[in-house]
């Protein structure tokens, strides 16, 4: 671990240490009981996380149409993404206003706060203390002992989409496969994409996603080339994030069986467009998650990171994972997923 990376993973334990030390305890085994009115549900940070949480926000929902839910984000990204939920009441931003945030959130009195993340995070610990709810609910870890009325307690490589969902079982909602798939709330669509759509639909091409959270999750432009090239029969259409458009251009310029599609403007545009494919290719990143909610299958190129695969792969879809042995996704080479993408085809 990088000096840096250890350091902090030190002070959010030595954080979590002090809260226990200076909170009233609390069991962690407590049942829930009592009406459901409002709830705070404190969302990570990723577009990717976020995701992943929408099955949990849909079937609270659908089994208590009037209760107030109410999102603490913690990044401009993850707010912007749950504005566009009509499922969701308020959006609270804890880290751009903290006076006004701290007046919305300390004069309300939640019947139920969750924690999404099972693993010490300083901001969600310290919003998890002082945002006033009449019961708290967090995933087990040694650090959260002893500041959540309840502890969700499942294997640490559970999916997170499952993980999301294992409050409803604690409010005595049945949940299954499907009613945890990930989902994405309704975005502005361009005209171009609206347009597009329907050739889309009756060519049913491969998709490439060629964007990345993170460099060494890239894959190379001239590897995405090389696959491309080695499906000559193949329709391919390229999808980015904004600051990698003039890679995709150029690809959709080398490749003859590349469809040009307009750059997408937010994450449901990309999700339309993913919805008439046979198949995606992408690194670890949303649009596994994407592909996921729309049911197509994927092949996922990964690190050597276990944990990434376990609680942030594909969800109930057909898959091949592509691992590089190098800790770099760009290690990866082409014949290796050109037989991943075999396998999915021809099945």
């Amino acid at each position: 671990m990088k000096p840096r990376k250890k350091k902090k993973r030190q002070f959010r334990q030595a954080f979590a240490r002090f809260l226990q030390r200076i909170v009233t305890k609390k069991s962690g085994m407590e049942t829930f009981s009592g009406p459901l009115k409002s709830i705070a549900i404190l969302a990570q940070e990723k577009l990717g996380d976020c995701v992943l949480l929408t099955p949990l926000i849909r079937n609270l929902r659908k089994r208590y149409p009037d209760l107030e839910i109410h999102i603490i984000a913690f990044s401009q990204a993850s707010a912007a993404f749950f504005k566009n939920d009509p499922a969701v009441t308020a959006i609270h931003l804890a880290k751009k206003n903290p006076l006004q945030y701290m007046k919305e959130v300390r004069s309300a009195r939640f019947d139920l706060l969750f924690n999404t993340k099972d693993h010490p995070s300083t901001h969600f610990l310290l919003q998890s203390t002082i945002i006033p709810a009449r019961f708290k609910v967090g995933h087990a870890n040694p650090f959260h002992e002893g500041l959540y009325d309840r502890l969700i307690d499942l294997p640490h490589h559970t999916h997170m989409a499952l993980k999301n969902c294992a409050l409803l079982t604690l409010l005595g909602i049945e949940t299954d496969t499907e009613a945890c798939r990930p989902s994405l709330p309704a975005m502005p669509v361009s005209d171009e994409v609206r347009q597009l759509l329907p050739k889309l639909k009756s060519t049913r091409p491969v998709g490439i996603n060629i964007s990345a959270g993170e460099p060494n999750r890239y894959w190379t432009e001239q590897k995405w080339q090389t696959l491309l090239d080695r499906f000559p029969g193949e329709r391919f259409v390229v999808l980015s994030g904004p600051g990698d458009t003039a890679e995709k251009q150029r690809i959709e310029a080398n490749c003859p069986n590349v469809i040009a599609t307009p750059p997408t403007r937010n994450l449901y545009e990309a999700s339309r467009i993913v919805s008439t494919l046979k198949l995606l290719v992408t690194p670890d990143t949303s649009m596994v998650h994407v592909a996921s909610g729309a049911r197509i299958q994927i092949v996922g190129l990964y690190r050597e990171a276990p944990q990434d695969i376990s609680r942030f792969g594909p969800y109930a879809v057909p898959y091949e994972l592509v691992v590089s042995t190098t800790g770099e996704v760009s290690g990866i080479a082409p014949e290796a997923v050109e037989a991943a993408m075999q396998k999915l085809l021809q099945a």
